[in-house]
């Protein structure tokens, strides 16, 4: 019992963290400071609900909570996202990702095991990092590393909120973890770089 209501506040944890990392993160797109990449936001957004779906009937229990209030709060993002579209280029590469990620949704439901749908739609999220690399890359200052960073520990949360460990509750919070912590990387080295040039 007790080990429960310790994965329960894992998952508070958790999705106070993500409420942490959102509202911040929102109130900066309205304000026009940050420039999210609508192709990634919309990919993030759908897998992530599905996962969260995923991660229920492979009895994740209240570690997929978090997960669930993210994908819907992603979805609101990608909206966000798409109303300031104008000040973003599209490049081909772009419509690669999200062809591809969007391809690869509908693999999810013909696999009735829930891990092989985790697998195929932590790919796909993980493709949606594609267009939001290439952004961070040209244009680094117009993301916040705080927010990842949230993302980074929020995921870690998850897991130990997973009532259920296995790959198929394991695997998307993994992966998500640690690309959120390249693209960090990626954003830091990235802002060194750039004021020399």
């Amino acid at each position: 019992m007790a080990t429960i209501a310790l994965k329960e506040i894992f998952s508070g944890l958790a999705v106070v963290l993500t409420l942490v990392a959102y509202l911040p993160y929102i109130k900066s797109i309205q304000q026009g400071r940050i420039k999210p990449h609508v192709f990634s936001w919309i990919i993030w957004g759908l897998t992530t609900v599905i996962v969260f779906f995923a991660q229920l009937q492979a009895k994740a229990g209240v570690g997929a909570w978090p997960i669930g209030i993210s994908g819907v709060i992603t979805l609101y993002i990608a909206f966000l996202a798409y109303t300031k579209m104008s000040a973003i280029t599209v490049t081909k590469s772009d419509w690669v990702f999200l062809i591809a990620a969007m391809a690869s949704l509908p693999l999810w439901y013909f696999t009735s095991d829930p891990l092989w749908a985790v697998v195929v739609l932590t790919t796909v999220d993980l493709l949606g990092f594609g267009p939001t690399i290439r952004k961070a890359y040209y244009f680094p200052f117009d993301e916040q590393i705080g927010f990842f960073g949230l993302f980074v520990a929020r995921n870690c949360l998850v897991i130990f909120a997973l009532e259920s460990y296995s790959i198929a509750t394991i695997l998307f919070p993994l992966l998500v973890g640690v690309a959120c912590l390249l693209l960090i990387v990626l954003i830091v080295l990235r802002r060194r770089i750039l004021p020399k040039l």
